[in-house]
């Protein structure tokens, strides 16, 4: 049974992601960036950190038995890297994670504008819980505050990065990537676990209220049907596959055929 659960058992998102192992991995191209390029300059700093991706994918990719960080590890540095080489200036390797943070936060809040806020939809297509929470009030309104929340972290680091890109900072941009990304994104996934939580508690409550109902309902018609059968009564199940027919009407209640009028009135 061990052996059926760990076979069958999804990976979490943090395992796909690469475990802590992978989000930790995933920041040091930034860091190789911005050493190499204080000691030899912009393209040396682009080849280092495009190197560092491809190992740091590899490695992950041999650790886990998946490609999807190896990918992750690249592109995003990959474009990164592309956009620094285009600007011919160090700081544009930070300019895509900047628009990329306005673009989310942007997202996250049509999302709760059009009452599908992306905590829960994103939630319940991770877990398999499919719409149900959005009939619940209170759980729409718990993800909305945990897509706010989502929002607020992107929209911070778009303001303090954007303005750091426009000082021309290229240090402090990755200590501000750093210090506002995983940390934040800690501060986040928390509220979000509070909103799940919330949601979940209500969604069970309901579930076994509806179950007790129907229990209670269908013992209640058993013992109105054991009532009538007693009573020699017909029962509801009788009355529902057997309805009564209207009763007949009698001869002196037809309707009497009107008689031809006499030859001499026509």
């Amino acid at each position: 049974m061990t052996q059926v659960d760990e076979t069958e058992r999804q990976p979490t998102l943090l395992e796909q992601m690469g475990g802590v192992s992978g989000l930790v991995f995933s920041s040091l191209p930034v860091v190789v960036f911005v050493l190499v390029n204080a000691f030899a300059g912009l393209m040396p700093a682009i080849w280092a950190a495009l190197g560092s991706a491809v190992v740091i994918g590899v490695v992950l990719a041999m650790r886990k038995g998946s490609v999807q960080p190896a990918v992750s590890a690249v592109f995003g540095v990959g474009i990164a890297a592309f956009i620094a080489y285009r600007t011919g200036d160090a700081k544009g390797f930070f300019l895509f994670g900047i628009w990329q943070s306005l673009v989310y936060g942007g997202v996250f809040v049509v999302s709760i504008l059009v009452r599908w806020p992306l905590a829960g939809a994103i939630w319940s297509m991770l877990n398999g819980q499919g719409s149900a929470w959005r009939k619940d009030r209170a759980s729409i309104r718990d993800y909305d505050i945990a897509t706010l929340v989502w929002a607020l972290v992107f929209f911070a680091r778009f303001v303090v990065q954007r303005w750091l890109y426009d000082e021309a900072s290229v240090g402090w941009l990755a200590a501000a990537r750093l210090a506002m990304g995983y940390p934040l994104m800690a501060v986040a996934l928390v509220v979000t676990v509070w909103a799940v939580r919330r949601s979940d508690k209500r969604l069970k409550e309901a579930q076994e209220r509806e179950e007790r109902e129907n229990r209670e309902a269908e013992q209640r018609l058993r013992a109105e049907a054991e009532q009538a059968v007693g009573e020699g009564l017909p029962s509801l199940y009788d009355q529902l596959t057997n309805p009564p027919q209207p009763p007949q009407p009698t001869a002196q209640q037809r309707p009497q055929a009107p008689h031809p009028a006499p030859a001499d009135e026509r």
